[in-house]
């Protein structure tokens, strides 16, 4: 496991927004963040799951989080403005940006994967992605030391048989990070880096593989040491690099 120990108050006052914030990684990588005093925007498909978070953070005595219904595999350009523009009005910059959201799509060999079920993958898992990447950029800049988190995968570090779509895309996921890494290294005050979570206790993980017992993998909790280190300031100057949460 990713050794490091995050002191208390290590994101006090940040604005993070988190993509599938509404359960899963995303959820407990939310609620991480706002323990360590963030104030998350939490974005994801389902808004009863994102209440289910925010209502615990409400709870728990943390900063007010806010709720960001947004389907990633429908918005359309104009959305992605007026998401930006909400946030510039509400909150005036953003420090974070945490892209976990992500879908698997079928495992099968890529002879049988239709094109129909390849880009709602590619949809959700990069074109999403980058246009939350470009279009939030600006509002990154305006932090004094902003990051932005990737989510990749082993199969986005090396390809393996019948990962096709989902595969396909970490390994864009990787590409797009190393991209961004380039272009703000040395001139914005934004870093890039991307974290495998490795094989976790999600819903996810179990439709990956069902024949695994879940028990035997780490929980999203135990894996937060690395999200917390790449997001506050600890990592300031870390840019372009993969790291492994496990």
């Amino acid at each position: 496991m990713f050794d490091y120990s995050a002191r208390p108050e290590l994101l006090k006052d940040r604005v993070i927004l988190v993509t599938g914030a509404g359960r899963g990684i995303g959820a407990a990588a939310a609620k991480t963040y706002a323990a360590h005093g963030a104030t998350v925007l939490l974005l994801g498909k389902s808004e009863a799951n994102l209440t289910q978070v925010y209502d615990e953070i409400e709870a728990a005595g943390h900063p007010q989080a806010a709720v960001i219904p947004f389907n990633l595999e429908t918005a359309l350009p104009h959305q992605y403005d007026e998401l930006a523009a909400m946030i510039e009005s509400e909150f005036g910059h953003l420090d974070g940006l945490l892209h976990n959201a992500s879908i698997i799509g079928p495992r099968t060999p890529i002879e049988q994967l239709s094109g129909e079920n390849f880009m709602r993958v590619m949809q959700v898992n990069v074109n999403a992605m980058f246009m939350l990447t470009s279009t939030l950029l600006p509002l990154l800049k305006l932090s004094q030391d902003a990051s932005v988190v990737f989510t990749s995968s082993s199969v986005g570090r090396k390809g393996r048989a019948y990962w096709g779509a989902y595969g396909v895309s970490k390994f864009a996921t990787e590409g797009l990070m190393q991209t961004l890494a380039d272009e703000v290294d040395t001139v914005a005050p934004v870093r890039s880096n991307s974290i495998n979570p490795g094989a976790t206790r999600t819903s996810m993980r179990a439709q990956a593989y069902p024949g695994e017992n879940p028990l035997n993998n780490p929980t999203p909790e135990e894996i937060m040491p690395v999200y917390l280190y790449l997001m506050g300031p600890d990592s300031t100057g870390i840019n372009g690099q993969a790291f492994n949460a496990q």
